[in-house]
């Protein structure tokens, strides 16, 4: 199934009663009102909406060490655009066709297929910097009012051809009604593809000057419109379904290649390197725009510099992350079909090399193990790589895992409280050593589980995976109210709205509940079932619900 339906019909739904919602005014049009068809707290109550539906459908690929990555990589752009101040969510879908989608709320989606298309983490930022564009300048928003301005003059040109066509009389009337509604509708879909050219024009414009900000490489962006549209030429006059589904929805043209290029040949031409000596040999050679320095009129104290002197952030801290290639196949491993068909991908890369896979891919194959069940082979392999990448903490984190399942719970223990030790809440860890202390079982284990979870507690409100770990955490642990909040939480954040209702009116009907458990239950109650009511409403019930 593709997402791409689901996300347009989101777009649409949303768009329809605002097209339809038109104030007459006496004011010149300056600018976009988009802003006020929608506030900003309803574009993000719109975009969490998406983001559960698509939990619940099963779109989405979830894993704490991957969202870090992308997360990390996406706040560090959406820090460097237009608008910085915008909140950012970014999220992975399982499916292998290469896409990216922007919608409300500033939560953008990426495909698995994307990153493993991908040579480098920067082409990965220039598209996710694409994406930023069109949520800081309301591209969907602004559709829909040229859709409310554009669509009834159309509409009304149409019926009066129609009429003279009509009025004509004779057996062409009826062709002649068809040709005008035929050039209505031609002109709508035009106006709406036009609109669209001048959004992707302007997405990238601004999403390369966010790339060269971050301090990625501003090549990156015609580098990856190059290979999309060499997947166009290939399959052209072939199967439609092989062109990647990114195409669709943002078309590759040779002006366009040619418009990043020229902008990436500008930004270089205004900017100047930084070269610092690394210790142990070496130099870091870094790009900087000259403008983005700034110096005040208050004195420094240095009197080699007797004005303060700003850096850019990027100096300091630009550029990728490091992570890439590991981020990459432990995507590649957990995105296949099956782990049987993950090891066999693997099989294929190591005959296409030669026999050798690089440390990152040798990763990804024992991540394949374990999730295939070949917990012993997973460990050999990571037992190796730990001693090759020893400061790794996708490795580690992967060979404690490991050793977990292999019932050496002391040494798997141990190694994630050193890992916390160095890394103190650190979410991927915290997540992996609660995971492994609730599969080990028992009151003890719960427990441990709940002090390790309790740091996160604060900002895991919208976190599932947290909230399945820390229901299991308390259900071990004795306390089957917390418990039973939680497991409400995680129904909830997966989509299924009514289903936590439900729970949280049974669990209510507990006599052992004190006053403040009552009083957060009832909190919850009053927070879901507006939103239940309204699905109700639309006709909208739990499948599972229903066949009870």
């Amino acid at each position: 199934m593709r997402v791409l339906p689901l996300i347009a019909a989101i777009t649409l739904a949303l768009a329809a009663p605002l097209a339809t919602s038109q104030q007459a005014s006496t004011l010149p049009d300056i600018g976009s009102s988009a802003g006020e068809m929608l506030t900003p707290a309803l574009q993000a109550e719109y975009g969490g909406m998406m983001l559960r539906e698509l939990r619940n459908y099963g779109y989405l690929l979830e894993d704490p060490l991957l969202d870090e990555w992308l997360q990390n990589l996406g706040s560090h752009l959406g820090a460097d655009s237009d608008s910085p101040r915008q909140a950012f969510t970014f999220f992975l879908m399982r499916d292998r066709q290469i896409n990216a989608f922007a919608t409300l709320g500033g939560y953008i989606g990426t495909n698995a297929g994307l990153i493993l298309t991908a040579e480098k983490e920067d082409e990965v930022a220039a598209v996710l910097s694409h994406e930023i564009a069109h949520v800081t300048q309301q591209h969907v928003l602004r559709g829909a009012e040229r859709a409310q301005r554009d669509q009834i003059p159309i509409l009304l040109g149409m019926l009066g051809a129609i009429l003279v066509a009509q009025s004509a009389g004779g057996s062409s009337s009826g062709e002649a009604s068809q040709a005008a509604l035929a050039s209505a509708m031609g002109l709508m879909a035009q106006r709406q593809i036009d609109y669209t050219r001048s959004n992707e024009s302007e997405a990238d414009r601004l999403g390369i000057r966010t790339l060269s900000r971050a301090g990625y490489d501003v090549d990156a962006m015609a580098d990856f419109f190059s290979r999309m549209d060499k997947a166009t030429r290939a399959n052209r006059g072939g199967d439609r379904e092989r062109a990647p589904d990114y195409l669709m929805t943002h078309p590759v043209t040779t002006t366009r290649i040619s418009e990043a290029k020229q902008r990436a040949e500008q930004i270089r031409k205004d900017q100047v390197q930084l070269v610092t000596s690394v210790p142990g040999g070496g130099k870091r050679v870094e790009s900087f725009d000259p403008k983005a320095i700034s110096a005040t009129e208050a004195p420094s104290g240095n009197p080699l510099l007797p004005l303060s002197v700003t850096l850019p952030a990027d100096i300091v801290n630009g550029g990728a992350t490091g992570e890439f290639d590991w981020a990459r196949e432990r995507l590649r491993a957990l995105s296949a079909s099956t782990p049987g068909a993950a090891v066999r991908e693997y099989d294929a890369i190591r005959r296409g090399a030669g026999g050798k896979m690089t440390d990152p891919q040798r990763y990804g194959l024992a991540v394949a193990y374990l999730n295939g069940g070949k917990t012993v082979e997973a460990y050999d392999l990571l037992t190796q790589l730990a001693a090759d990448e020893p400061d790794q903490l996708w490795v580690a984190l992967a060979l404690a895992e490991a050793e977990s399942r292999l019932g050496r719970k002391d040494a798997a223990n141990q190694r994630y409280s050193q890992l916390l030790q160095r890394r103190p809440n650190n979410r991927a860890i915290v997540l992996s050593f609660a995971t492994a202390l609730n599969e080990q079982g028992g009151e003890e284990a719960g427990r441990r589980a709940q002090a390790v979870l309790r740091p996160l507690m604060a900002s895991a409100a919208d976190d599932p995976a947290f909230q399945q770990q820390y229901a299991r955490a308390n259900e071990l642990a004795g306390d089957l109210a917390r418990a039973g909040e939680a497991y409400a939480e995680t129904t909830y954040l997966n989509g299924r709205p009514e289903q936590a209702l439900t729970q949280l009116e049974n669990l209510k009907k507990r006599g052992d509940l004190d006053y403040y458990a009552r009083a957060r239950i009832d909190a919850r109650i009053a927070a879901i079932t507006p939103e239940v009511l309204e699905l109700r409403r639309q006709g909208i019930r739990d499948p599972d619900l229903q066949r009870r």
